[in-house]
């Protein structure tokens, strides 16, 4: 990333969740510090010297906020079958884990939740990119699932049964340093053997997941396909269901009464299911997805009519799901029924609200300075969001 101490983006628009304005943006010193008129703006960086401040023609251009994808898997790289990275070792992981997060703030993608990798490499690489040892956006992560012995991703989970387990596990993950705890719900599409929407983790199980992230006010999320796991996970009071592939208006209303986040993860199942088993990928999980696909519309009808609250995920790393293709789950959302202005929302305010982030996700004074460059306004152009001009990530440019 290039470094300095103030921008100063010019003649063009802002547009975030409080819709689109003519304004110009000052940042110093990583931080939003005005949008609105020039002169405003200008009086911002007044005590900046001019060998510090670099300014951005943004004439004809769009200033919004970086992408927020509520999940990802770092250790992942899109490849066809998933499986074949099992006997890698952690080196090579920690190399791939470094090469994705490098894609995707490249991509415009600012902040990551990883939902699942092996060890500690996700909160590591967290860390690692704090401290500016390497390029990539904002790193929140789970550390590892909380699974059934034998359930979905059992080659990268922490198996337990039980709630006492479970609530152990959950700990575990807690005093590793995780900022979110996932827990595996029901069955899914990549683990062979696996039913994708049948339940795994226990009502009892779930609540004791739950339990355990109560005290800390840690977030939680669920991988949940089928309606009765969704249901469980609800009930049991976890943050976000991921997938969410069968919900019925039950379960939807459900999600919509309680405050209930929907991550989708449309890029996951069109990697698989526009890819197939002549690309590669197992002709079980290619079954399972193009099942699940038949599904999915439903999904998005019941929660939209409902009103559930929906964050950006993709699930990236998985087959085809390359993370500097993060951006495209925002054309996926608007082809399912999300407006341009309502997928800005998901992947925004409402990921970061999901996150339990205060200071990202909007072009306001006193927010981070994550920021991208678009060549149009993204509430009417959702397409807009896959090219960007320029990427500031935490008020550095990516180069």
């Amino acid at each position: 990333m290039a470094h300095a101490d103030a921008y100063l983006f010019t003649g063009g628009r802002v547009a975030d969740a409080d819709g689109t304005r003519t304004a110009d943006v000052a940042v110093v010193d990583g931080e939003i510090a005005a949008v609105g008129d020039p002169d405003t703006v200008e009086r911002a960086v007044e005590d900046v010297p001019d060998e510090h401040l670099e300014r951005v023609d943004a004439s004809d251009r769009v200033v919004a906020p970086g992408l927020i994808d509520a999940h990802v898997h770092a250790m992942m790289d899109g490849r066809p079958d998933v499986s074949t990275a099992v006997s890698d070792s952690d080196y090579t992981a920690s190399y791939r884990a470094t090469s994705n997060l490098e894609a995707a703030v490249s991509a415009g993608v600012t902040t990551v939740r990883d939902l699942g990798s092996r060890g500690t490499l996700a909160l590591d690489a967290g860390e690692a990119v704090a401290a500016g040892q390497i390029d990539g956006p904002r790193v929140l992560a789970c550390g590892r699932n909380v699974i059934m012995t034998g359930g979905h991703g059992n080659w990268f989970g922490r198996e337990a049964d039980g709630p006492d387990e479970v609530r152990k596990a959950a700990r575990e993950q807690l005093k590793a340093g995780a900022d979110v705890l996932k827990c595996m719900a029901t069955g899914g599409v990549l683990t062979e053997g696996a039913v994708t929407g049948a339940p795994e983790l226990t009502p009892e199980e779930l609540a004791a997941f739950t339990d355990a992230a109560a005290p800390t006010d840690t977030p939680t999320a669920a991988h949940a396909h089928g309606e009765a796991g969704i249901k469980n996970a609800v009930e049991a009071g976890i943050s976000s269901v991921e997938h969410g592939t069968f919900m019925d208006r039950e379960a939807a209303e459900m999600m919509a009464e309680r405050g209930t986040y929907w991550v989708p993860t449309a890029s996951a199942l069109r990697g698989i299911v526009d890819n197939g088993v002549e690309a590669g990928i197992p002709e079980d999980a290619v079954a399972k997805a193009e099942d699940a696909a038949d599904r999915f519309d439903d999904a998005w009808d019941h929660a939209l009519d409902a009103g559930v609250p929906i964050a950006m995920g993709t699930d990236a790393g998985t087959p085809f799901n390359f993370f500097e293709e993060i951006p495209q789950e925002m054309a996926y959302m608007v082809d399912y029924g999300l407006p341009p202005e309502r997928a800005l929302e998901a992947a925004t305010v409402n990921a970061a609200d999901l996150l339990g982030l205060d200071n990202v996700g909007r072009v306001a004074e006193g927010y981070q300075a994550d920021l991208v460059v678009l060549d149009a306004d993204p509430t009417e152009d959702v397409e807009a969001w896959q090219d960007p001009d320029a990427v500031f990530a935490r008020g550095e440019r990516v180069e």
